[in-house]
């Protein structure tokens, strides 16, 4: 499956000059908003009830991630003592053991060791394990106390100069617990052919209970119920979720590779804020980065990339690599919408180190596909297009944005001197078969990623994307409550008419996405679940799309794989 390079480069550094105070503005289209919070809760309520007595446990199961061709990052947590509950910040010291093996029975034992489980770590432990045979297929569990962990399978990847046939990864994004279970993780996992999954972000939500529900709904409420602000606070709440047995099913079946998103802080995070955030009343906006940043790291099975940030490439014999970024940590403050200060080139999504990191490794790939792990979309996505005679012009005189009027600017669409950067990096250097893969927009797309979106078709497209749709967290048929696929009639002609480049949106269903890579296609098949309040709903294939080697066109295909 992967290798990963480490880079060399110096460690980013935080964008140039920060934006103007926060204030407590909300953002109201895809996503909605939070309010203020008060003091951490535990999690004990949500937990199986234990005697006084008990041995330690492992209520949160096991996960494996970022595989590599010689190993794989192991990870748990284990509870000592019943009242060790996550962000308590109590608990004994703890001796956990591990196993890795060949077969499921632990017959063939290839790997074992110990660490120590510690409240410093919220008793969280990851075991880095290395010297593994390349593209096979392992089980581990982990043992503290007499009592063993589930039994997990995970993969490592293949070796660098391997020439690979096919990889077929899992593909999901923003998963809020409040708005429904989490089914399309246990679909993925029943599937039993995946190499790996991909986490573009928003793993965790931050919400208080009530305030980002389904339809205004709680199906199931938050731990705590207040909004997520301390290290105790992050704790628990990706506990929570790691008591949820289909997200549970899926990390014993695969390893994860994740890269975070705004709401793993809060909406809309920036380096210097979040739109929910209030400094002041919240605290410190870097107080509560750091706590989220230490608790994402300690609960979740990726390991710390440059300057402790989820950016980091991985790479899967010749057939593909795959760079992903961190579109939170150095970008300057969103500008607003319709704003001209979108083409600011001292305004940055990525940071420079970041962006220069970017380049130079799409450049220096020997794979036949780039993919990009791409938490907001970076395909134009406008209102109001004007032909490019008359755009031009008009953007000069009047302060507008020159690639049209964004409808987001949380996305690349709010920072487009990177995005032209990068995409003339691409056609420069003739770099083929880069595929940016992403989430967050709660909407299915299909997209060529132009160089001039005001002139496409006849601008070259020097990338393609994929865009996932949310698991659980409302689209726009939730958020003016009408049924299921109204809106997407209506507004998927007027999107695609605006849009050229854009060659299937889906505006209304919740589901996931399966890309399965051969030297010749990259595919995406795109999925829907049946209900995403019902903890049995059923998994249907939407539709596929896929771009061909030396192409950079998306077109429709009329099978999954």
């Amino acid at each position: 499956m992967t290798s990963r390079h480490r880079s060399s480069d110096p460690a980013p550094t935080s964008p140039g000059p920060s934006g103007p105070p926060l204030t407590p503005r909300r953002r109201t289209v895809v996503k909605a908003a939070a309010a203020t919070a008060v003091l951490a809760a535990p999690l004990a309520a949500a937990l199986p009830a234990r005697a006084a007595t008990a041995a330690p446990a492992f209520l949160h199961g096991v996960a494996s991630g970022d595989p590599l061709p010689d190993g794989v990052l192991l990870w748990t947590r284990v509870t000592p003592t019943p009242e060790a509950v996550p962000g308590s910040g109590t608990g004994p010291d703890t001796e956990v053991s591990w196993v890795v093996a060949l077969d499921r029975a632990f017959t063939t034992v290839v790997a074992r060791g110990s660490t120590t489980a510690t409240a410093a770590r919220d008793h969280t432990v990851k075991a880095d394990i290395r010297g593994l045979r390349p593209a096979t297929d392992y089980w581990f569990r982990f043992s503290a106390g007499g009592t063993d962990s589930p039994v997990a399978r995970t993969r490592t990847a293949p070796a660098h100069d391997a020439a690979v046939s096919s990889l077929r990864f899992g593909v999901v994004s923003c998963a809020n617990w409040e708005a429904g279970h989490f089914a399309a993780y246990r679909h993925l996992a029943d599937r039993g052919d995946l190499d790996a999954w991909l986490h573009l972000g928003d793993y965790v939500y931050e919400y208080k209970s009530g305030e980002y529900a389904a339809r205004g709904t709680v199906v199931r409420p938050h731990e705590p119920a207040h909004e997520i602000i301390t290290l105790a606070d992050y704790r628990v709440r990706h506990a929570e979720y790691k008591t949820d047995p289909d997200l549970r099913a899926l990390h014993h079946r695969a390893p994860v590779i994740a890269i975070w998103d705004d709401h793993e802080f809060a909406d809309n995070a920036w380096s210097g804020g979040a739109v929910n955030h209030t400094e002041g009343a919240e605290g410190a906006w870097s107080d509560r980065q750091a706590a989220a940043r230490q608790a994402y790291f300690e609960w979740m099975p990726v390991r710390p990339a440059i300057a402790g940030t989820t950016y980091r490439r991985l790479r899967f014999g010749t057939l593909a690599d795959l760079s992903l970024l961190d579109l939170r940590s150095f970008r300057s403050q969103q500008a607003a919408t319709g704003s001209g200060s979108v083409d600011d080139p001292d305004r940055t999504i990525t940071g420079r180190a970041q962006l220069d990191w970017l380049k130079a490794g799409l450049s220096a790939s020997g794979t036949t596909w780039r993919l990009v792990g791409n938490s907001v979309m970076i395909s134009p996505f406008v209102v109001g297009s004007l032909s490019a005679d008359l755009l031009k012009p008009l953007a000069q005189l009047l302060g507008l944005p020159r690639e049209g009027l964004a409808v987001n600017t949380d996305q690349w669409d709010g920072y487009t001197d990177d995005r032209r950067e990068l995409l003339g990096h691409l056609r420069a250097n003739a770099i083929r078969n880069t595929v940016f893969l992403t989430g967050d927009i709660h909407m299915a797309w299909a997209n060529d990623v132009p160089v001039d979106a005001g002139t496409y078709p006849l601008s070259p497209s020097a990338a393609t994307e994929f865009v996932v749709t949310s698991l659980t967290s409302d689209n726009l048929d939730d958020m003016v409550k009408v049924a299921e696929g109204t809106v997407s009639a209506v507004a998927s002609p007027v999107i695609r008419a605006a849009n050229r480049h854009v060659h299937w949106v889906d505006t209304d269903r919740h589901g996931y996405g399966v890309l399965d890579i051969t030297a010749e296609r990259a595919q995406m098949d795109y999925y829907v679940v049946s209900d995403r309040t019902r903890a049995n709903a059923t998994s249907a294939w939407a539709r596929s799309y896929r771009t061909r080697s030396g192409t950079q066109r998306i077109e429709r295909t009329y099978d999954p794989v």
